[in-house]
């Protein structure tokens, strides 16, 4: 049987890979599928942070990062969670692009960069939080 420890690690380690994929992508200009793993990196360690706040071990089958992080002791404001939200656009649109192509226009370089920016600072919260007893 898996620790809580090890639950949480599990997260951890594929939030990591999802973090090397989205760097992947973006060296690859597929800016589309970077902020898909963008997002799948901070569902992921909010899932960790989940998994250290919670009797159980398995975090609910969604994701939704603003409900994910809703009952969690974490520092986020107004702004953040606005942010969050946003977010949540690219696990639909990376998954089901528009055929119109409208998120490949949006996602440019520079958009896309500044994401990539911003996610790795929401990450090293989550993991300072996950980090502390």
């Amino acid at each position: 049987m898996m620790t809580k420890e090890k639950h949480v690690a599990y997260w951890l380690d594929i939030a990591e890979k999802d973090m090397g994929r989205a760097e992947m992508c973006f060296k690859n200009k597929d800016y589309v599928f970077c902020l898909f793993c963008l997002h799948m990196a901070l569902e992921k360690t909010i899932k960790a942070l989940w998994v250290k706040n919670n009797e159980v071990n398995y975090p609910p089958k969604i994701h939704n990062l603003v409900t994910l992080i809703s009952n969690l002791p974490v520092g986020f404001n107004e702004e953040d969670l606005r942010w969050l939200d946003d977010m949540n656009t690219f696990q639909l649109e990376g998954r089901y692009p528009d055929y119109v192509g409208k998120i490949y226009k949006r996602c440019t370089k520079e958009f896309t960069e500044g994401i990539m920016d911003r996610t790795k600072k929401y990450l090293e919260c989550l993991i300072k939080e996950l980090q502390q007893k």
